[in-house]
């Protein structure tokens, strides 16, 4: 991937949404939601605080993390989706 975020952005590459219910029921394309968590492929560097120094990122490439529904920004490169969002919007690391 030739994408670098910048200041306090994450890149997260989505979870593939769910194909089928617990009770294995197929879900149509039309019925899947969103999926609210994936895994951070790339970090910016971090937040400039007010005092000019650096605040460096929680998250780090490789974590699973939960954001919200419609957090991000969503691009595709090279045919993958990817999401950019500030560190702020996720909620959680996941494990």
């Amino acid at each position: 991937m030739n994408l670098k975020p910048l200041a306090d952005r994450v890149i997260v590459k989505p979870s593939p949404a769910e194909e089928k219910t617990k009770g294995g029921l197929y879900i149509p394309d039309t019925g899947k939601e969103k999926p609210q968590h994936g895994e951070v492929v790339a970090v910016g560097p971090g937040k400039t605080a007010d005092s000019g120094s650096l605040v460096a990122p929680e998250v780090s490439v490789g974590q699973k993390v939960l954001y919200g529904k419609y957090s991000g920004t969503e691009v595709t490169v090279e045919g993958e989706e990817y999401l950019i969002m500030r560190e702020s919007d996720i909620f959680a690391i996941i494990g």
